[in-house]
């Protein structure tokens, strides 16, 4: 099956989606709601002002730095955890307690101790993605087949070899499913943060156009723009698991 025929579907669904918005739009002869090209032609005229890409780049800016904070602590942390029994009864119990609180709900502290500025989304996201990141890490190593140990055992090989060319290889499917997960919470949280503390990204700019002239056109265009950086973002992450250190782990 060729990729068209793969993404035509969605292309379907799509195209029915935007004609059911602009028949709604039209037949109820909303003054306020936009039709999908009065989205377009909005979203637009932000491109060519450069203010769109501004509150783009902010927001990719903010995500990059504390999701590539949360990795470089949770991977090394979720390995350590799996493999030493003492810090895993030690330390789970405590980030079983701290994973379930919202992200959202750390908006107020963060903005307490880092201010109104990059610190404080740069803060949450870091709070809001290092958690899963550490349990599929942790839950990788969990999982490792134990004939793997004992092949490497009975060939003598040391601590490090056996967690550089057993342990990692074979945790890296569930450090990226972690990632992927921890990316997209990450994205999330920014743009509620952008909404509340900062006055530029993607979530000021819907929060902005609503409280400026109702341009609900720019709000949904915000939307989608968000929804397809998302999408970009994920399919990024997929593509890791093409990688051939990770492909021998999957069963297909």
């Amino acid at each position: 099956m060729s990729k068209l025929q793969l993404v035509l579907p969605s292309l379907a669904v799509i195209a029915v989606l935007l004609t059911v918005w602009w028949l709604a739009v039209v037949l109820t002869g909303s003054a306020i709601f936009p039709t999908p090209w009065q989205v377009v032609t909005g979203t637009l005229e932000l491109a060519r002002e450069g203010t769109l890409w501004d509150d783009i780049g902010a927001s990719l800016m903010r995500v990059a730095t504390g999701f590539l904070l949360a990795v470089s602590i949770a991977v090394p942390l979720g390995l350590w955890m799996g493999w030493v029994k003492g810090a895993f009864s030690t330390l789970n119990p405590l980030f079983q307690m701290l994973r379930p609180i919202s992200p959202i709900a750390w908006i107020p502290i963060a903005i307490l101790w880092f201010g109104v500025g990059n610190e404080s989304p740069i803060f949450l996201i870091f709070i809001s993605s290092v958690f899963p990141m550490v349990v599929q890490t942790t839950a990788g190593v969990h999982t490792i087949e134990r004939r793997y140990l004992r092949a490497a055992e009975n060939f003598g090989v040391s601590r490090y070899t056996l967690f550089r060319r057993v342990i990692i290889p074979a945790v890296l499917p569930q450090i990226i499913v972690g990632m992927r997960i921890g990316l997209g919470v990450a994205w999330l949280v920014v743009v509620a943060a952008e909404m509340i503390a900062l006055r530029s990204g993607l979530g000021y700019l819907i929060i902005d156009s609503r409280n400026a002239g109702n341009r609900y056109d720019l709000v949904i265009g915000g939307m989608v723009i968000i929804g397809i950086i998302g999408l970009s973002l994920d399919g990024m992450m997929r593509l890791l698991e093409g990688l051939r250190t990770v492909r021998w782990r999957y069963a297909h």
